[in-house]
């Protein structure tokens, strides 16, 4: 998980600079239709089949449509937008997501410290996107970025919870690659109009660089060992290491691009983080 940490902390400015480029939804396409036939050539390798049990067909349908389709049309529409500093704050909340859906659907109880944490994340979460607007409203580009964010931050948290229970019956490889089918065909369908209208001979040769590890590493590999985490520790203990995620981007960010948080989403920052600890302490209690 650390080295999840390190590859998507670095992807968060590696997927900026590709966007000069490529736009959003041709970016993501690409970099998913790629993974998905890597991480399929990989599971036959290892000798997985690939056939699901039929109880099994339309959770993976789901899980694909929400952890693929929509979160990374999310995710990718908002990295246009936003930084990628405030980017990785916003996502590291998906263990608070994670701890609502599970009291939601019954599987944990919140003891009132998680609760508190919760609270108090979104507090920051507040100041964190505010801090960052000159003008609010819609309007403003990065804070449309940053509420498409939040939402990506959602539906990882859905993702990670919704495949639990399958990743009793098929190892990470095989529930990844399995998900990313249907879920890369529905992106390909949405993004057809972007694929369409792409400047294919204007993209350079950095893009297609930073396109090229943000493929391997931050979909192939980090994928199948968040969910190898997700199986041996659960989903909870996993999204907890996203907790450094945010510290490695902004740290990344900092030093290749000057970007630097205000001094509001610096309060906003320390407060997510406060309350993320404090929502951990109460669910290890």
């Amino acid at each position: 998980m650390l080295g999840v940490v390190l590859i998507w902390g670095l992807n968060f400015t590696i997927v900026k600079f590709a966007l000069r480029g490529l736009s959003p939804l041709a970016f993501n396409t690409l970099r998913f239709g790629v993974a998905t036939i890597v991480l399929l050539t990989i599971m036959r390798l290892a000798g997985e089949s690939l056939w699901l049990k039929r109880q099994d067909v339309l959770p993976v349908i789901l899980l694909g449509f929400g952890g693929h389709t929509l979160y990374q049309a999310l995710f990718i529409n908002g990295m246009a937008l936003t930084t990628p500093a405030v980017a990785a704050l916003l996502m590291a909340t998906s263990p608070l997501f994670v701890a609502i859906y599970g009291t939601l659907l019954g599987l944990e109880r919140s003891r009132p410290i998680v609760i508190i944490g919760i609270i108090l994340s979104f507090i920051g979460m507040l100041l964190l996107i505010v801090g960052g607007q000159k003008e609010i409203g819609l309007r403003s580009g990065a804070l449309l970025g940053d509420l498409l964010i939040l939402l990506a931050a959602m539906m990882w948290a859905g993702y990670t919870v919704g495949g639990k229970p399958l990743l009793g019956r098929y190892s990470p490889l095989k529930l990844n690659a399995l998900t990313m089918i249907p879920g890369t065909l529905l992106l390909a369908a949405i993004s057809t109009p972007q694929l369409a209208a792409q400047d294919w001979q204007a993209v350079s040769a950095g893009a297609w660089v930073a396109w090229a590890y943000s493929t391997a590493f931050a979909v192939v590999v980090a994928y199948v060992l968040w969910y190898t985490s997700v199986q041996r520790v659960g989903g909870a203990r996993t999204a907890i290491y996203s907790n450094l995620t945010p510290v490695v981007a902004t740290l990344v960010s900092w030093l290749l691009t000057g970007e630097r948080l205000t001094p509001l989403q610096m309060v906003g920052a320390a407060v997510v983080i406060a309350g993320i600890l404090l929502a951990r302490r109460g669910r290890s209690a």
